[in-house]
């Protein structure tokens, strides 16, 4: 069985493209791709649901991994271009968490969400008066 195994190992080591396959620096990044993918797919919600400080975290942390991804021999462009993604996905992050928290972005929804119970309220009054005058 070990002989089996050997012969197996040394069959996937000898094609360039199973041993890459079968390596961490193909692993590593493939399963790193969730935090990205989860970045991006978080900017379609509400900014107000935004942790800063993780959002700061995640910045330093692919920033600090892009450098590393180069510094390894050798050098893994995949774990680059995942950190890349989720660097620039982060960033985006903390600008809609700056502008939502910082930049007066709460305060302008709230302007806007008041004009529309406004509106709202103003075209029930308008109904109600349409249905008083038609009797």
């Amino acid at each position: 069985m070990a002989a089996a195994i050997k012969a197996l190992n040394a069959k996937i080591r000898s094609n360039p493209t199973t041993n890459y396959i079968c390596s961490t620096h193909f692993w590593g990044p493939v399963s790193n791709f969730g935090i990205p993918v989860a970045a991006i797919a978080d900017a379609q919600k509400s900014p107000d649901l935004i942790s800063g400080q993780m959002t700061g975290a995640l910045v330093v942390y692919s920033a600090t991994f892009m450098r590393y991804s180069l510094a390894v021999s050798p050098k893994n462009y995949l774990l680059f271009a995942c950190h890349f993604i989720n660097e620039c996905s982060q960033l985006t992050q903390g600008y809609r968490y700056m502008q939502w928290h910082h930049w007066g972005g709460k305060e302008k929804a709230g302007a806007a969400g008041a004009v529309e119970a406004v509106k709202t309220q103003v075209s029930e009054a308008t109904e109600k008066v349409k249905t008083a005058v038609s009797k």
